[in-house]
């Protein structure tokens, strides 16, 4: 099988990805990736894609994947596929960099002017909204704003050109952008009404803080309370006569409490296609938690010459941090500990001293930052390596 046409290393020529993509398909190539490396089983990953978009079409709302997780057009591709309605970036350059990718992909590429992108952070400043002007002629973008200088900057961006969906971004309770209270939204949704190259959309309102909330009765009280503040902003805006067509947010966290309200017309969770070990934690087997954990940590033992514990190649460059430690894979009382920028250390247990030069898996502590330290992903089928993918998006955070 040949290696996935959008999977070019960002910088440079690689001889051991060389290897590894010359040994594509065959039995035992996983071995040859390069630690440490993220691994992705590709049936997981395709049965987490098809559930998520299974329970959305079921409730008859829609399914905008938010790709922050993965970054990748090969990933992106999969769900809109499968029949998502649009995804969701965080940054433009991210929406920049999918775009990209979506319509140069030799395999199945896609006609970029239909790819359905929703920006879901305010953008800054005039020369972003220069940017996000420019790329709404080459896609279908829709952006938030929490201010109205944000739709003074759109305005003047977009002046004589492609229109631009705007929703208002809605604090509910995050704290981190949207905005706070009624006045602002209507002032907002006004604005964009009288902007020829604009039009009004509908409100976000992500409720980030409600995601990794342990105990699903304390998860659903974070997530009323966010859909009650997003309610009144909706109701405020409909009195006023706007029409808020798109009510999108929610998460992997909370996906099915959203629905169960019935007010978000849109979810954009995003790390259900891989997970991790900050949900795992979280969802401990709540219904939100049934999605497998395809993305995995694959690192190598370097050194076992102290008891007790040996040193492997997976340190703090290759992994996010701020959920803590990742968890070790099939290996029951053994735990990871950051030793250092290049190594990490795992414990012995006694059914398990990992010898010199053994592979160890890991549970990533927390997907989307990790993903972002990596330029691909392999995807595999048991120990055989299917396909190299790009991160396409890595390090793009403007």
């Amino acid at each position: 099988m040949a290696a996935d046409p959008d999977a070019t290393p960002a910088v440079g020529h690689d001889p051991a990805v060389d290897t590894v993509i010359a040994a594509l398909g065959t039995p035992g190539s996983v071995d040859l990736v390069p630690t440490p490396a993220l691994l992705c089983d590709i049936d997981l990953l395709a049965r987490n894609i098809e559930s998520m978009q299974r329970t959305a079409d079921q409730a008859g709302i829609a399914l905008r994947p938010h790709t922050k997780s993965h970054k990748s057009a090969r990933i992106a591709r999969m769900q809109l596929d499968a029949g998502a309605a649009g995804i969701c970036v965080a940054k433009l350059s991210e929406a920049e960099a999918l775009v990209d990718e979506l319509g140069r992909r030799a395999v199945s590429p896609v006609d970029a002017s239909t790819v359905d992108i929703l920006v879901t952070s305010p953008l800054g400043g005039p020369r972003t909204a220069g940017r996000a002007a420019a790329l709404a002629g080459r896609c279908r973008l829709a952006v938030v704003v929490d201010h109205v200088d944000g739709v003074a900057e759109l305005a003047a961006a977009s002046r004589g050109g492609a229109e631009i969906r705007v929703l208002c971004d809605v604090d509910v309770g995050l704290g981190r952008t949207g905005v706070v209270g009624t006045a602002a939204a209507l002032d907002i949704a006004d604005r964009i009404d009288a902007v020829s190259t604009l039009r009004f959309g509908g409100v976000q309102g992500y409720a980030g803080h409600a995601q990794h909330i342990q105990g699903r009765d304390l998860r659903r009280q974070a997530t009323d309370s966010a859909t009650d503040r997003l309610v009144t902003v909706i109701d405020a805006l409909e009195a006023a006569g706007h029409d808020v067509a798109v009510r999108t947010g929610g998460g992997t966290g909370t996906a099915l409490l959203d629905i169960e309200r019935g007010v978000l017309n849109e979810l954009q969770p995003g790390s259900y296609v891989f997970m991790d070990r900050e949900y795992r934690d979280a969802l401990d087997g709540d219904p939100e938690s049934g999605y497998a954990q395809s993305l995995s940590l694959v690192t190598t033992v370097l050194s076992t010459n102290q008891t007790g514990f040996v040193t492997v190649d997976a340190g703090l460059k290759s992994m996010a941090t701020d959920a803590g430690e990742p968890a070790v894979v099939g290996r029951p009382g053994s735990t990871f500990a950051f030793f250092g920028d290049e190594q990490g250390l795992v414990t012995a247990t006694p059914a398990w001293r990992p010898s010199r030069g053994e592979r160890v898996q890991l549970v990533p502590p927390h997907c989307d930052p990790t993903v972002d330290r990596h330029d691909r992903i392999w995807l595999t089928r048991g120990d055989v390596v299917v396909e190299m993918v790009a991160v396409t998006a890595r390090g793009r955070s403007y």
